[in-house]
């Protein structure tokens, strides 16, 4: 019975590692598509069909949702009331749910631009409900605009940003307009060039690749501008996931409307200086981009959408199910050390180091890509190095994105956990002193288990002389470490 049950399981590991595998390749194949599509259409510049004149320029609605941001909403008014627009055609919402200090700074910069003859409202809500998207759909019941252009907290638009925007809108058929994120603090940290990195992935090329290759593209939460009647078609903003940007830019665009990316018009925001704050804003766009899956991906299969529409869509969704399969990775290598015991090293170099390579090599080249087209040729050694650390720091974020996978299909809670913005945009000042922090979970301690179980594996197969394997278990180990340690280190 006991050697039954070995040879059982035996035959079973491999199968569900080399499934899993599998799975992976096929989303790394599919980031190599992007880059085709980027290099395919990048060189399409998707042009407004005429300009406004002075006369004809819409009304704008500019709305600022706000909680708790004492630290960055003085710098985010400025900026807004900097920018050129024609005064009798511009109206700004302060949307200000904030329960502290933040609420008097509002109120006192909001009496300034009054007095610089700015149409702005400072609107406070007490409940909260619903969150940000509660916030703009309650600020749209009073704004005055035609198109409505949204700013998160952290955020600084260059004075012509609206202007270089809103003339998209003269195609009756656009419904939206989004512009690039920038990185204020990019050079703040070793984490914040990480971040970048990542965003830059999603913003050079992904976006660029969708927008232009007619698939459905989404707005980003901020520094975009949407048409109201758009909004209303669609459905109006909605509360059902924590990813109200997400979900709204799919129903518009299944409504038919057209969405334009400009990834030459950048807008800096601040990017989170502290791994706890960076793992929540995590969890938030996995978890709501999980729940955007479970909500609309079956009414987008089945509409009239063109079929690369549609597997385009798929993969967006679910893009974050590669979390699930990283940990399920992880959690069978040690079995896996076991079976190769048995069978030898051939078996693993013969069918799952190509795979490995594909996924390995498929994730740098896509984040290369970007990192050349926005910053241009930099040292090897610069870009080699950060592509490591973004490797080991995806797979570090692995259990805390596979609880947002599991939150966002199973759970029923809405909470909306705000990323913390602290102001900090130098190297010479310390954010450590400011008051704004990440709430505290258990997720490091399942991180602890992690690098105590990694740690095994890594013993197995140097035991067992599995060299293949230690350059990929060396990389996941390093990863969790990384961030565990700023983890634990950093709230302290």
């Amino acid at each position: 019975m006991g050697i039954s049950f070995i040879d059982s399981a035996s035959g079973v590991i491999p199968e569900l590692y080399l499934g899993i595998l599998t799975l992976i390749a096929v989303y790394s194949f599919h980031k190599i598509s992007i880059i085709w599509r980027y290099y395919l259409h990048r060189r399409r510049d998707i042009q407004p069909l005429h300009r406004f004149s002075d006369a004809e320029l819409p009304q704008v609605t500019i709305q600022l949702p706000l909680f708790n941001e004492m630290y960055v909403v003085d710098r985010l008014l400025e900026a807004v009331a900097a920018l050129e627009y024609p005064l009798d055609k511009l109206q700004i919402q302060v949307l200000d749910d904030s329960t502290d200090e933040t609420r008097d700074i509002c109120l006192a910069k909001v009496r300034e631009l009054m007095q610089r003859q700015l149409n702005i409202d400072y609107i406070h809500r007490c409940d909260r409900k619903g969150y940000k998207a509660g916030a703009l759909a309650y600020g749209l019941q009073s704004a005055t605009g035609d198109l409505v252009m949204i700013f998160d907290a952290d955020f600084v638009p260059a004075p012509d940003t609206l202007l270089n925007m809103v003339h998209y809108f003269a195609n009756p058929k656009v419904g939206m307009v989004q512009a690039r994120w920038g990185h204020i603090n990019r050079h703040y940290s070793i984490l914040t060039e990480i971040q970048a990195l990542m965003l830059d992935g999603h913003f050079v090329t992904e976006q660029t690749s969708r927008n232009r290759s007619g698939c459905f593209f989404n707005f980003n939460g901020t520094a975009g501008i949407w048409r109201i009647q758009t909004i209303e078609d669609a459905g109006g903003w909605q509360h059902t996931t924590v990813t109200e940007d997400l979900d709204l830019s799919y129903r518009a665009q299944l409504k038919g409307w057209d969405c334009v990316y400009l990834p030459n018009l950048v807008v800096p925001a601040e990017l989170p200086m502290e791994m706890n704050s960076f793992k929540s804003q995590q969890f938030r766009w996995a978890k709501g981009a999980s729940q955007v899956a479970k909500k609309l991906l079956m009414p987008i299969l089945k509409s009239q959408a063109p079929w690369h529409v549609k597997v385009e869509a798929f993969f967006h969704l679910t893009n974050n199910f590669n979390y699930l399969l990283l940990l399920a990775l992880l959690l069978l290598s040690l079995p896996y050390q076991l079976f190769l015991a048995q069978t030898g090293w051939r078996y693993g170099l013969a069918i799952h180091l190509p795979l490995f390579l594909v996924t390995t090599l498929s994730l740098l080249a896509f984040y290369s890509v970007a990192q050349e087209e926005q910053l241009g040729k930099q040292s090897p050694w610069k870009l080699a190095s950060n592509l490591f650390l973004l490797m080991s720091v995806g797979i570090g974020l692995s259990i805390n994105q596979s609880l947002a996978v599991y939150d966002g299909l199973f759970r029923v809670g809405r909470d909306f956990v705000r990323t913390p913005k602290h102001g900090v945009t130098s190297n010479e000042e310390d954010w450590k002193t400011r008051k704004y922090r990440a709430a505290r979970n258990l997720v490091p301690y399942l991180e602890l288990s992690m690098v105590a179980y990694l740690l095994v594996t890594i013993s197995v197969a140097v035991v067992n002389a599995h060299y293949l394997s230690l350059p990929f278990l060396l990389l996941f180990l390093i990863g969790y470490v990384y961030v565990l340690s700023l983890s634990m280190f950093q709230r302290r």
